[in-house]
């Protein structure tokens, strides 16, 4: 796997594909800039061994040209948190994009206009892609976030060059995943929640090769209790999805996987955070009622597991954690990876809700590594190749 650290930028131009799809407040300002933050040291080495750089990044979902999701609102959050002031052209294409990259100097930052104001971008137009190429002399992918889009600027532009490499972000990504994937060290225990066992099939089938341990929990874990004959009440339910269940299940045994499912649940008679409860048995649930967070028992079964495990993969909470009287579950999970994470234990948390839970309650610097990648990371765990990734390897 090549990366920047194969290659001395000295008098070299950079064109990097960042993710700088970050969150702008009303008043157009950065309210979040870690992603910014995950390319600073990417950015930083190759200005350090005497480069240039080009950054080109999307930011929203634009319709044409729309002036709040212009690059121009980030500018000096970029200018902040790398330690350069970025130069900046209105445009990622055209004659004088060409002619403010062939002006910079070594040192220097130039910062592309919004890539998606082109539809060419997502279409992985080859002749915008080649535009894009004559902006640099190596190209670098450091977006994770959209390494499963075959897009102009994330594909098919890396045809162009002869020297082309993954950012540290980016490689950072690919060596955590595979750590879970193909580890020596055992046991591997991946904890998958959310709402949908539908969204989580083929990561399940793929991963059973690789882990020791499956724990479930979220509304998926009505699906599997229903399905061996439990009462669920008016729990998150699919029906269609029961015998998919019994079916992961059977194969999970087959390869000798553990599966761990909630023995017990924080059941509610609505969905609100008002809403009266109790423990109950999670294949007890009386009608009218529905499980909203794991119990007591199940923590103790769950935590007991995480603290065995060398390691540890997150996806999915445990329970509806956006409501304080059920967010207990995915709380004392947190502390239970943050713990082994701190014996020892590799722990990769990813996918949307889960980085957020990580976030919210303050465990993001108490896991080994925190994916900034939602759908790309999906898609590895399912096995397949991103073309963001494939484009460069080959």
């Amino acid at each position: 796997m090549k990366t920047v650290d194969d290659f001395n930028f000295k008098d070299k131009q950079a064109l990097i594909r960042v993710d700088f799809n970050v969150p702008l407040n009303d008043d157009l300002k950065v309210t979040d800039a870690n992603r910014i933050e995950a390319a600073k040291p990417t950015i930083l080495k190759i200005l350090e061994d005497g480069g240039s750089v080009v950054l080109m990044s999307h930011l929203g979902r634009p319709s044409g040209k729309e002036a709040k999701f212009s690059l121009k609102n980030i500018v000096s959050k970029v200018s902040e948190v790398v330690g350069v002031e970025p130069k900046f052209v209105e445009d990622c294409v055209g004659a004088d994009v060409k002619k403010a990259a062939d002006e910079l100097e070594s040192g220097e930052i130039l910062l592309l206009e919004n890539l998606r104001f082109h539809s060419e971008e997502k279409a992985g137009d080859e002749d915008f892609a080649k535009q894009l190429s004559e902006l640099g002399d190596i190209y670098v992918n450091d977006a994770f976030g959209t390494a499963h889009r075959a897009h102009a600027s994330t594909t098919i532009v890396a045809q162009f060059f002869e020297d082309k490499c993954f950012g540290y972000l980016l490689a950072k990504e690919i060596k955590s995943l595979d750590k879970v994937l193909n580890s020596k060290e055992k046991p591997v225990t991946a904890v998958l929640g959310g709402a949908k066992v539908s969204s989580k099939i083929t990561v399940i089938e793929n991963i059973l090769d690789a882990v020791d341990h499956l724990i479930i929990g979220g509304g998926m874990t009505y699906t599997f209790i229903k399905a061996q004959g439990g009462s669920i009440g008016n729990s998150l339910v699919e029906e269609d999805k029961q015998e998919l269940a019994l079916d992961i299940l059977k194969k999970a045994k087959e390869k000798g996987v553990q599966v761990h499912l909630p023995v017990d649940s924080i059941i509610a008679d609505s969905f609100s955070e008002q809403a009266s409860t109790q423990v109950e048995s999670v294949d007890n649930i009386p009608d009218g009622w529905m499980g909203l967070d794991v119990g007591p028992e199940t923590l103790k079964h769950f935590s007991n597991v995480i603290a065995e495990s060398k390691i540890i993969l997150w996806n999915g909470p445990l329970g509806v954690f956006e409501m304080e009287t059920f967010a207990k579950g995915t709380i004392e999970l947190g502390k239970a990876i943050a713990e082994a994470t701190k014996n020892g234990a590799f722990s990769l948390v990813g996918g949307g809700d889960s980085v957020a839970a990580v976030k919210q309650f303050g465990f993001a610097d108490k896991v080994s590594y925190v994916s900034t990648g939602g759908g790309a990371m999906l898609e590895m765990l399912e096995g397949k190749s991103l073309p963001g990734i494939e484009a460069i390897s080959k």
